[in-house]
């Protein structure tokens, strides 16, 4: 029995897959996303550098160094548009030492190459230290690049899939796709977790598991290795660490161990780089953590331990090959694969879109541009950016507002169910906190969890002992458990 009908089936909604779908809801096609998980931006996205990287340092001729530059673009033109939290910081590659003065030389001109806007030059060692003053004394120069800056990723991924859906798509979380059905070599459908979803095409969108998709119709023409990549994120507190994003020089694997801020006022250090064999592995370790310590410190010498708040990992989708890859199927008609989408996906994600929509279009979908459709997606509220005047305005509104749930990220109640009844709302206690940055904060959640916890309970019709962390498997709460500790505080 069918469950869905689409024209077409993304599957991924992570970067990749809500930009294309945003892309695809300007035109008169009908278009689900699902993904596996409990909600948007629950895999890679929501764990990596959240760098808009410039494109300098991209293979001149790949798709990577291609869909970066165009990428980087968009992202200027929707930062508005999308409300997007996006700082235009520029980037500075390091070296370490004058043997690598070099292969920044090299890097500017492959960046010219690749048609990197802005100023690109290597800034002497007193400039340096008038642009970072914390920078380590021992490195000697450093590549300036303009056109280069920090995002929120899973910010920008819910931003596209509001915008999406607000526009016609539709969102099956908790929907694993276990096979992509063709007959007479065409697509038909999908079986999936959630039942049978009738399509004419499919664009793979599906991160470290896109070969796993793929092979379950018999395409298996590429595979994906997942590389773990470990992080210390910073407290506030710890002040004015860098100010743009600071690398070493790159090496033949990765971009290196790199200091960046937030776009939330917040400084990280990392990602090592570690291939490993299991797609679940976020486990962080000792050696892992000493690695990217060690390697941030040949950077920014008097890294700020004490004021460390969580470490993470995240896993990136290597394909063999190593650059993306963004074709049709060349075994089944109307699959189509984003795969392989590493670094600098999140940059590229937006141009990735576009390519996708005209390769579909090539295969015949049709594409009627809708005259209804709006690019413009508002902004969230947020309580802690607004003026006295502007709370005040909105607590007599809506007196949610004015209770602080969380109080290291100054986030209101009316915030958090906004944020649970909004288009593709939260539905787990990760899901408010990239929403909101509820639990972000100094105690990591310590204080206000269980009082996230309770108005999920509340605004979802659900007993308290139900709700996750951020899907299945991750419950809150073992055993018997009636909810009315928390909700007679709350």
């Amino acid at each position: 029995m069918v469950k869905q009908q689409a024209d077409v089936v993304i599957i991924g909604a992570g970067i990749v897959g809500t930009a294309i779908a945003r892309e695809l809801s300007r035109y008169s096609v009908s278009v689900i996303v699902c993904d596996q998980g409990a909600d948007v931006a629950s895999g890679t996205t929501k764990a990596n550098s959240g760098i808009l990287h410039s494109g300098i340092d991209a293979a001149p001729g790949t798709l990577k160094a291609k869909l970066n530059v165009r990428g980087f673009a968009l992202y200027q033109k929707m930062h508005a548009e999308l409300g997007l939290d996006i700082k235009f910081t520029g980037s500075l590659i390091a070296a370490t030492c004058r043997e690598e003065i070099a292969a920044l030389e090299e890097l500017a001109m492959r960046g010219r190459r690749n048609g990197v806007a802005g100023d690109i030059r290597i800034l002497s060692r007193a400039e340096l230290a008038a642009k970072e003053p914390g920078l380590s004394p021992a490195i000697p120069a450093a590549l300036w690049v303009e056109a280069a800056g920090i995002v929120c990723p899973y910010g920008a991924a819910m931003a596209f899939a509001r915008n999406a859906i607000r526009n016609g798509a539709a969102f099956l979380p908790d929907c694993k796709v276990q096979k992509v059905v063709s007959e007479a070599g065409r697509v038909v459908g999908l079986e999936t977790t959630r039942g049978f979803i009738k399509c004419r095409y499919v664009v793979n969108a599906a991160g470290l598991w896109a070969d796993d998709v793929s092979r379950s119709c018999g395409d298996d023409s590429f595979v994906i290795r997942p590389r773990k990549g470990e992080y210390i994120l910073f407290d506030k507190s710890v002040g004015n660490l860098v100010n743009t994003v600071v690398f070493p020089t790159p090496g033949r694997v990765t971009k290196g161990i790199l200091v960046a801020p937030t776009t939330h006022g917040n400084y990280f250090v990392g990602p090592n780089a570690q291939d490993t064999l299991d797609k679940g592995d976020l486990a962080t370790t000792r050696e892992g953590l000493e690695e990217i310590v060690s390697g941030a410190r040949k950077l920014i010498p008097s890294l700020p331990l004490a004021g460390a708040i969580t470490q993470f990992a995240g896993l990136r989708a290597v394909a063999d090959g190593g650059d993306f890859i963004i074709r049709p199927s060349d075994k089944v008609f109307g699959l189509f694969h984003a795969a392989g989408i590493q670094s600098p996906g999140l940059t590229a994600a937006p141009a990735i879109a576009e390519m996708m929509v005209e390769l579909l279009a090539e295969a015949g979908l049709p594409l009627t541009p809708k005259q209804c459709f709006d690019p413009v997606e508002p902004r969230p509220k947020r309580f802690r950016e607004l003026s006295y005047q502007e709370r005040d305005e909105l607590i007599r509104a809506n007196p949610l507002y004015g209770r602080i749930i969380c109080r290291c990220e100054q986030v209101t109640e009316g915030e958090i169910v906004d944020a649970i009844r909004e288009q593709c709302g939260a539905r787990t206690l990760d899901g408010v906190k990239r929403r909101t940055r509820a639990g972000m904060g100094r105690c990591q959640g310590g204080f206000c969890s269980p009082r996230v916890a309770a108005i999920l309970a509340r605004e979802l019709n659900m007993p308290l002992a139900a709700i996750c962390k951020d899907g299945a498997g991750s419950a809150l709460f073992i055993g018997k458990y009636s909810g009315n500790e928390v909700h007679e505080h709350v």
